[in-house]
Parts: structure tokens; C-alpha cells; sequence
């Protein structure tokens, strides 16, 4: 049952949820998993598509979500996270910035969306041509499947599905986004 409460912007709802994680370590990773490396952003750059994802309170009833990346001018990554809510048929879209944790080719950043607060980003498996990638906050409460199309085979989702039950993720949890023809602009 959903609550009958919500905050009108993706920003706030990011921003409580931050101050929430800064209380736990926010920009870890969880255990038992690495980060990619040999990771490259330029690479990465670019729109993402949300696939399936363990819901949040920040991204509660939203679908046709997307997660757009690009430099900034102080060498972090500028990130646009936005997402249609299909039942007040209304957009939700927050602004954040995100920064390599370690080394750069590590596939390991932390992104904040509200002050100084940070959660972590950390990229568990990547496609060699950078098509789709499996991407974890900082502990398992957090988890994404990512395509650069609004769709993905279904064997690669089932295999990242798969991947994300061996690292222990509550995969009987994750929901599948919309991304059809009910999406404005599509």
C-alpha cells in the first residue's frame, strides 16, 4: 500500500533520502561486491534507461525514468535524474553531481543530489560496449538495471537479474520500469 503522502519533486525525495544514508555510511560499497574496473566515463556518458530497479522513496511511482550524465566543468560528473509519474501525469526530474571515490577507472563515485551529502554509485557489471550495466548504492537496499535503450533482451536481463541474486540482492524485489509508448515522447 503506498503511502498517501509524497513529496511533489524528485529533489526533495532525493534529498531525504540522502540525509537519511549519510547516517550509514552513504558512499560504500556493499559487501562482498567490486566496482568494474577498466571503467572509462567517456564511455559512460550519455542517457541511460532504467529497467528494473529495488524501489525507493525517491523514486516512488515513478516510470520512464532516465539518468543522464555529462562532465562538468569541475571535472565531476553532472547527473539529470528524471522520472514520469503515470498516474498524476507529471514529471519528476533532479539535478545532482557525482565524483570518483578512488581511481578513474574505477567504475566507483559518489553522487549527491542535496549539499554535501553523498551516496554511493558503484557500477557492479558493465557491457564491454557499454549497452547496459548493473549498478548498486551503498548497501543492498539499492540497486539498478540500466540499458541505453528503453528496452533490454531478455537474456541479458535475466542474466544481470542473476548475477544480482549470486551477490546476494533482494532480487524478488526489483520492480520493472515503464518504458513503452505511455512515456511522453516516445
Amino acid at each position: 500500500m503506498k503511502s498517501a503522502w509524497r513529496p511533489r519533486s524528485m529533489a526533495t525525495l532525493a534529498a531525504v533520502a540522502a540525509t537519511g544514508t549519510l547516517l550509514i555510511g552513504c558512499t560504500g560499497i556493499p559487501d562482498g561486491t567490486e566496482p568494474v574496473t577498466g571503467f572509462e566515463l567517456e564511455r559512460y556518458l550519455g542517457e541511460w534507461y532504467e529497467i528494473a530497479r529495488l524501489d525507493h522513496s525517491f523514486e516512488e511511482g515513478l516510470d520512464c525514468v532516465t539518468a543522464t550524465y555529462s562532465l562538468r566543468d569541475d571535472g565531476g560528473v553532472k547527473v539529470i535524474n528524471r522520472g514520469y509519474n503515470l498516474e498524476e501525469q507529471a514529471w519528476d526530474e533532479a539535478e545532482g553531481r557525482a565524483y570518483f571515490i578512488d581511481d578513474e577507472s574505477v567504475g566507483r563515485l559518489k553522487v549527491s543530489f542535496f549539499g554535501p551529502f553523498y551516496g554511493g554509485y558503484n557500477v557492479l557489471e558493465l557491457d564491454d560496449d557499454y549497452q547496459w550495466a548493473l549498478v548498486a548504492g551503498p548497501n543492498r537496499d539499492y540497486l539498478w538495471i540500466l540499458a541505453r535503450t528503453p528496452t533490454l533482451e531478455g537474456d541479458v536481463e535475466q542474466r544481470l537479474r542473476q548475477r544480482a541474486a549470486e551477490l546476494d540482492f533482494p532480487t524478488d524485489e526489483l520492480i520493472d520500469v515503464v518504458q513503452d509508448q505511455t512515456c511522453p515522447g516516445r
